[in-house]
């Protein structure tokens, strides 16, 4: 059922939303940091598992992929909501955890890119561009 993939994103978006205050509470920092990011990450890994062990309907995917199409203005909304005065007057602790976070995304980009393997290009949409 579409529902159970609303309510999967649901029960993500609040282990996010406390993960992130959390992060913050242990930074020093008085805001959610990352929130959103943790609920998406949640999301994609508990569908994932799901589906790969067979437990995932396909309506129920339904209504993860709808939340997935709505994650850009998601993200912004939640953003919005977010008092980044406040942490960045709370001293250089955003500022190296942003650098801090980006770093460890760049170095992880090699290892990722090496996870799937190599597999055959996939063939050309068009026949000109064969």
């Amino acid at each position: 059922m579409i529902i159970y993939g609303v309510a999967a994103l649901a029960a993500c978006h609040l282990v996010g939303v406390i993960l992130g205050d959390l992060l913050g509470d242990l930074l020093g920092v008085q805001s959610n940091v990352g929130g959103v990011g943790f609920a998406m990450l949640l999301l994609v890994v508990v569908t994932d598992r799901m589906r790969r062990a067979g437990r995932l309907p396909a309506l129920t995917e339904q209504g993860v992929l709808f939340w997935s199409a709505m994650y850009i203005p998601i993200v912004v909304a939640m953003a919005a909501n977010q008092n980044v005065v406040a942490a960045l007057a709370g001293g250089p602790v955003a500022i190296v955890a942003g650098v801090g976070a980006t770093a460890v995304c760049l170095a992880m980009v090699p290892v990722v890119a090496r996870v799937g393997g190599r597999e055959a290009p996939l063939p050309p949409l068009m026949p000109q561009e064969a």
